[in-house]
């Protein structure tokens, strides 16, 4: 799931541009990646740099009431409690597709900040994926159970509005990517891109539909990340 989750198969292209543009000693680099999970202290933070790593991904008047969600031995756990709706957590690499390289990578760090929508319909996903990994269970053993879930229905359909921010110049979506751009990210049952002309040429918009995770994700660039510095590095 992101999920930088923040990594779809619909911007694989893009990935490929923005990958040419970057030194060729970058390219160079073919790190190998663990193809089951590594010990689980290398997916842990300390806990006080975890809740302001989740609170980063979204503006100060949202984040600074929000819910804070910080992963422990035995799953997330809530570390703050909060007042307007919004869930902030920090996303770890297991949220990935099942043909993402990636996907038990340790260095992943994607936080998000949740409205009160994708808190009830999207978060049971990662928390169960969240369980599943730390239960010792492999990438097929999870997406097994996931699937098994939402045909049960004991994992929710996404609810209209769902959507969450991800705006924190600190994170680390992938060794390929860093923490890519500040974005928006919405959450709407299966669609064609085409409904909001996403991936197309000139468009601002990109899209792919999740068929394991049963949605449509909408990805918006923003201008800024959520400490007010702009995309290009220039304060606002």
């Amino acid at each position: 799931m992101t999920r930088n989750g923040f990594q779809t198969a619909a911007l694989t292209t893009f990935f490929c541009i923005l990958a040419a543009a970057l030194p060729l000693h970058a390219q160079d680099a073919k790190p190998q990646y663990p193809t089951s999970m590594a010990p689980l202290d290398q997916y842990l933070m300390e806990r006080n740099a975890e809740i302001a790593l989740a609170r980063s991904a979204a503006p100060e008047s949202i984040a600074k009431n929000a819910e804070v969600l910080v992963l422990g031995t035995k799953g997330y756990e809530t570390a703050v409690k909060g007042s307007n709706g919004f869930v902030c957590l920090v996303h770890r690499s297991w949220t990935d597709k099942a043909d993402e390289p990636e996907f038990w990578n340790p260095k992943r760090r994607g936080p998000m900040c949740l409205n009160a929508a994708a808190a009830r319909s999207y978060l049971p996903n990662t928390i169960m994926r969240t369980n599943l990994a730390l239960a010792g269970n492999s990438k097929a053993q999870i997406f097994e159970a996931i699937k098994a879930a939402y045909d049960k229905k004991e994992l929710p359909a996404i609810e209209s509005g769902a959507m969450c921010y991800m705006l924190s110049r600190q994170s680390h979506l992938s060794d390929r990517d860093g923490h890519w751009h500040p974005h928006l990210m919405f959450f709407l049952p299966p669609h064609k891109a085409e409904i909001w002309g996403a991936n197309l040429a000139g468009s601002p918009i990109l899209a792919d539909d999740d068929v394991a995770d049963r949605m449509t994700v909408f990805l918006i660039p923003v201008a800024a990340w959520s400490d007010g510095m702009s995309d290009s590095g220039a304060g606002n």
